[in-house]
Formats: C-alpha cells, structure tokens, sequence
C-alpha cells in the first residue's frame, strides 16, 4: 500500500505538515473541550511553502481573525442566524480586512465570521473569545509544525527543473532550425506550446528560488548550499536570454526565410551542437562549434552588406535571415557564459540525473 502511495506521490511534506497540524490543533481542543471545526479549518488554510511565510501571515492573520470573530457577533445581534446575517458578515469581513491591508488573513477571517453564525450560544462574549481562541490555536499550532517539521527544501525540483529546461530549449531549437532549413515542417502551435512550457517552468523555478532563500533565513545551511544557490539564480537569468532568443526565432522563423543550401547546412549543424552544448552538464563547447560560430558570424555581414539589398530590392536592417543568424550567435554567447559559469561552481554544484 505504502510502494502504491509512494508511486503517486500523494504525501509531500506539506501535505504531512498539514496533517500532523490538524491532528495536533484537533488534540488541543478536545483536551480543553473547545470546538474543534474553526481550529482545524484555520491549521489547513495557514500552512505555507516557507517558515518566513507562515511567521509574517500568522501575524496578519490573527487580527483578521478577530475582525471576522467581531463582525459576526455584531451581524447576529442585528440578524439573528438570518441569511443576511451570514451575506453581511462575508462582505463587511472582506472589506474591512482589505482596507486595513489584512489581506492574507481575508480568507481565515472569513471563514470564521460565517462558520460562527450558527453555534452561538446564549453568551456572545464567551463565543467571540471561544471562536477566537480556537482560531488562535490553529494558527498558532500550523506555524510551529511548518517551523519545526520538515523544513521544506526546494533544492531537488529547482534541480530538475535546470535539467528539464535545458532539454526544451535544446528540443525547441532543434525543432526551430529544422523548420528554418525545410528538414521537417513544424506546426507553430507546438513550437509555441514548447517555447510556453520553458517559460513557465522558468518562472516557477524562480518562484521555488525565492522559496528557498526565504527558507535559509531560519534554517541552518552550509556555505556550499550558498553557492550552489547563487549558480542556480545565475543559470536562471541565462534561461531568460535562452528564452528570450528562442521567442525571436519563433518570430522570425513565421515569415519565411530564405537561406541557400550551404548556409542551412551550416544552421542545421551548428543547432546540432548547440542543443548538446546545452543538455551538458558542464556545457563544454567544442572547437568545432567555435570555427563554424565564426564562419556564421561572417554569413551575418555578408547578409548585411549584400543580400538584403538583392532580394528585397531595399536595405532593411532586420530580415528574417538576420535575426535568426544574430539570435544564433547571441545563443552561442549564452552557451559560452553556461560553461563558465558551470566552470566556476563547479566544486558546489549538484546536478540532476534523469
């Protein structure tokens, strides 16, 4: 069973967290005999990706939920358990949270507003400071849990997600060139389904980058950590400019240009080594690739200085040929500053294997 669970993962540590939050907020309560509902709703909503999240939101959670515990006393005064009550309470919650810029509490608060309604008792007094006891518990206990507990480490799936970048940008390029070249018909629609799934995947490994950083304000962690760290947000920023050049080919490569049989040889096996290059763990470029980036940025001047005239019959300065052989060398660059960056962290970095 344990093998079958494992398979499909279903127990990260966030989810044992939330888990373990529950149980202990719910063993609290019964010791002390108090309502269980509002405590164990609030631990669930008020577990976080990082320590110094839970920390900076339990404390704005808090005072939103004691807005919402307030505000539903006041609408059952006024409504009784009427279905006003309950509209009144959500909005009045909702909005003086946000106005008092309370806005990671909205959702403890309101739940509390709403989900007090129906159980007061005949005092009022003593079911605000019950309801807001109990929210306090929950709060309380899912921030000590997320502190203590599994201290979450982003470093494995920022790992993979290198790799798996490399091995889209590398697909992606090859996929490009072979358009280009009229090896093999691509469909635009994947290509622009390869080029989103790299940006996504950037953007959510910075995301889990931040995550981490935030981590290690509360945590212990090595000095190679760091610098594994810093490798990873420079490598980063290099998948921009990768992103960014393969988004400029995509374009270019729309409106049709024309290279004559030498040049697409030329492309077609400069992408070939390019798409190694980048899938390498050390990115190590070849003297071979260096000769023919020389021979290709020579192409770009002859385009510059003669073809564009000849085939468009006016000098414009950025045809489809030129970007795509300028995104090419750009590209080259990047590659070059991957090997050095790989070259100079090299003693602290980890890498993932497939």
């Amino acid at each position: 069973m344990m093998q079958f669970l494992k398979h499909f993962n279903l127990f990260g540590g966030r989810t044992v967290k939330t888990g373990i939050s529950v149980f202990i907020t719910a063993l609290i309560c019964s010791f002390f005999d108090l309502p269980v509902i509002f405590a164990v709703i609030t631990a669930v909503v008020t577990i976080e990706h990082t320590v110094v999240a839970s920390i900076r939101k339990a404390a704005v959670r808090f005072p939103a939920a004691a807005i919402g515990a307030l505000i539903a006393v006041m609408m059952y005064s006024m409504f009784d358990k009427g279905a006003l009550a309950y509209g009144l309470a959500a909005m009045l919650t909702i909005g003086i949270c946000h106005k008092l810029k309370l806005d990671d509490g909205i959702t403890v608060a309101t739940i509390t507003a709403i989900a007090m309604i129906p159980d007061f008792g005949d005092n009022e007094i003593v079911s605000f400071i019950v309801r807001l006891g109990t929210t306090s518990i929950g709060i309380v206990v899912s921030t000590l849990v997320n502190f203590f507990l599994l201290p979450p480490n982003y470093t494995t799936t920022i790992l993979k997600n290198l790799y798996m970048m490399n091995r889209t940008a590398s697909q992606l390029l090859r996929k490009i060139l072979l358009d280009v070249t009229d090896e093999s018909r691509q469909k635009t629609s994947f290509l622009r389904r390869l080029h989103r799934q790299l940006t996504t995947r950037l953007e959510r490994t910075e995301v889990l980058l931040n995550f981490q950083r935030e981590e290690w304000k509360y945590h212990r962690h090595s000095r190679g950590d760091l610098k594994q760290l810093v490798y990873v947000k420079e490598h980063l920023s290099l998948m921009h400019q990768v992103v960014y050049q393969l988004g400029n080919m995509l374009y270019a490569r729309e409106t049709t240009p024309s290279f004559d049989e030498n040049e697409k040889e030329l492309i077609l096996y400069l992408g070939k080594l390019y798409a190694q290059v980048i899938t390498d763990k050390t990115h190590t470029i070849s003297e071979e690739q260096f000769k023919l980036v020389e021979d290709l940025d020579q192409r770009l001047w002859e385009w510059r200085e003669h073809h564009i005239e000849q085939r468009y019959g006016y000098r414009h300065h950025f045809v489809a040929e030129v970007v795509l052989i300028y995104e090419l060398l750009s590209f080259h660059d990047v590659l070059e500053e991957m090997h050095l960056l790989t070259k100079k962290h090299e003693d602290h970095i980890i890498t993932y294997d497939d």
